[in-house]
């Protein structure tokens, strides 16, 4: 089994890359686990108390987890993903029977953070992309599919996933085995690792 990492802070077009590759390899040979799957279970917080969550830091996500599950998926063994809901900012108690794969992508913005989890990845992207973008992006998400409003989300942006991103997230840059630049036209970067993945599975 192949695991792929691509990381890369919010709003910088990770899935559009993971749209990508899966776009070229043939169907039921690729599974992808996000790390927002991950967020840890907060049951026993009252929703007042899970929305001041720091949900940016390495400490919101069961790391732990992931990394048992993405063991098992590399023994031959089906996992049971959770489910995460980002209007109840809680998993939901559903899961997600998820099986192995010739190549398994991890995404999500802290995965490059855990060094145990790095070592699991036999490829490690990040993806960069200009921080006004991100945050436009970040805004269009937030307000039409997770029920935000605006002044919220430039709140949570300002206080919280800025200062996040140049801590944590920025600083994995040096982990990573390719460095994407996000836009439509850099198609070299994803032939690149197309051409790796193929190599890999022959």
């Amino acid at each position: 089994m192949l695991i792929i990492g691509i990381a890369g802070g919010t709003g910088c077009g990770k899935t559009t890359v993971v749209n990508q590759i899966l776009n070229e390899l043939p169907d039921g040979e690729v599974g992808v686990i996000s790390q927002d799957s991950y967020y840890r279970d907060t049951s026993h917080l009252s929703y007042e108390e899970r929305v001041k969550i720091n949900f940016d830091h390495p400490r919101s996500i069961d790391f732990e987890l992931l990394e048992q599950h993405l063991k098992d998926l590399k023994s031959g063994r089906e996992i049971h993903q959770p489910v995460y809901s980002f209007i109840k900012h809680n998993r939901t108690g559903d899961t997600v029977l998820t099986r192995p794969r010739k190549v398994m992508i991890v995404e999500g913005i802290l995965i490059l953070t855990h060094p145990d989890l790095r070592e699991l990845f036999d490829i490690k992207i990040f993806v960069h992309a200009d921080s006004d973008e991100r945050l436009i992006r970040r805004l269009k998400r937030d307000i039409t599919e997770r029920g935000r409003d605006l002044d919220e989300v430039l709140t949570r942006y300002q206080t919280t996933l800025k200062p996040m991103h140049q801590q944590f997230i920025e600083p994995t840059k040096e982990f990573a085995d390719i460095i994407i630049p996000n836009n439509k036209y850099n198609t070299v970067a994803i032939d690149i690792v197309k051409t790796i993945i193929n190599q890999r599975l022959l």
